[in-house]
């Protein structure tokens, strides 16, 4: 039939270029909290504990209202949710450079920034896993290499403009800028290949794959009965515990150390970099070894680089440790929605992902701000990072114990 012909570019593959440049924008401007840190310390005079605070509100609000954006994506697709994305994410870094006060830092930052946040993982990855059937690890890969891009650009590119202009330009440039590739990218998403007569990439047939209104896998309800659901739940708080406390708080450690700022964020931008290959290459790997094997791959490598941060002290020492965590940190980043799939196909990928993502998020509220609290108490991160191995190993003996969802269907 005419209308199921594979057009010579598969329109999937416009929604992954998409879907990496929102994860470009979403996570690199994130990355950059830790740069701005110590000059908000400087010009503010507040506790470590007290901005930490902030970016945890920010990632709480990511998670909740995550949650949202996956039952509207389920039910309206992706195109409007991404355009209230930017104009919030924007929005909420344009009124960064007019902080004066603590309350101002938690609603702008807090609530603005991480509702414009909620949706760049929600909604791109679970559009992803309906617009391919077959390779779906290896997409969302792609698509989350976009988000070690960021990581890598991003923060160099803040640290130059804070070096030329301040931290409160600075804003204003990352705002407008997030907010204006936010609306124009929204522009190209498509809820999944039917809208577009197409079918999913690796579908042989129409008959083949589900349709919009009949989608395969388990209910919320259904998913949230079985024991995987909440063991998945638990792992992945445990993981963005340890991976947001070490993306706000390796830049002010590793200046504590005495690295130049410059220093400290090739530190950052390492992890982003090396992510990419974390994320490209446990994504792709995930789809011929399962997402259990790769999420286990992944907390022994995170295991061994705090190991390893308990004794780092020196220059080399940080980028040794980047590099190996970084890779651990692009992998599970690119698992979760995959591993959502397998074990309860994409009927409410979007909301059962988003509550996945949600538990994960109170993880990554609670870790920087505890991190903070630690530090402000104790003048050391030292307490603070054995926390994340104890974390780091609790999470890999949950992965153990996964094992398949026995149906997928409507049951």
């Amino acid at each position: 039939m005419s209308e199921t012909e594979k057009p010579k570019l598969f329109y999937g593959y416009v929604i992954v270029a998409a879907s990496f440049a929102i994860q470009w924008v979403c996570v690199g401007t994130l990355f950059t909290y830790g740069i701005f840190f110590k000059p908000l310390l400087g010009e503010f005079g507040w506790s470590r504990a007290m901005i930490s605070g902030a970016s945890s509100l920010a990632f709480l609000f990511v998670g909740f209202m995550g949650v949202f954006a996956g039952r509207l994506n389920d039910r309206f697709g992706p195109r409007i949710i991404m355009v209230v994305s930017g104009l919030f994410l924007g929005g909420g870094y344009l009124l960064m450079s007019l902080l004066q006060a603590p309350w101002q830092l938690y609603l702008f930052y807090g609530v603005i920034v991480g509702t414009g946040m909620a949706s760049h993982d929600i909604v791109t990855l679970s559009t992803i896993a309906r617009w391919f059937a077959h390779k779906r690890g290896m997409m969302t890969g792609v698509v989350k290499v976009g988000t070690g891009a960021g990581q890598l650009m991003v923060p160099m590119i803040a640290t130059a403009l804070l070096a030329a202009y301040g931290w409160r330009t600075s804003y204003l440039v990352i705002g407008a800028a997030a907010l204006i590739l936010f609306v124009l990218l929204a522009q190209l998403f498509r809820r999944n290949p039917q809208q577009m007569g197409l079918l999913p990439y690796g579908a042989e047939s129409m008959e083949s794959a589900p349709s919009a209104s009949a989608e395969q896998g388990l209910s919320l309800h259904q998913a949230a009965r079985t024991r995987q659901f909440w063991t998945i739940c638990l792992a992945y708080c445990s993981v963005i515990y340890c991976l947001l406390t070490i993306i706000i708080h390796i830049v002010p450690h590793a200046t504590d150390a005495g690295l130049s700022a410059t220093s400290a964020a090739g530190v950052l931008a390492t992890i982003g970099g090396v992510s990419m290959a974390g994320r490209f290459v446990m994504g792709t790997a995930s789809d011929k070894i399962g997402c259990k094997r790769a999420w286990v791959i992944c907390f022994i490598i995170l295991i061994a680089s705090f190991f390893w941060l308990q004794i780092t002290q020196e220059l080399w020492m940080f980028y040794l440790f980047a590099a190996v965590y970084g890779f651990a940190h692009g992998g599970f980043f690119v698992l979760v929605s995959p591993m959502t799939a397998e074990l309860f196909g994409t009927r409410a990928h979007g909301v059962i992902f988003g509550l996945i993502y949600f538990a994960g998020t109170l993880g990554g509220t609670l870790g920087p701000f505890l991190a903070g609290y630690i530090f402000d108490i104790t003048q050391s991160y030292q307490i603070a990072f054995w926390v994340l191995l104890v974390l780091s190993i609790i999470g890999l003996a949950l992965i153990l114990t996964i094992k398949p969802v026995l149906s997928h269907t409507d049951g």
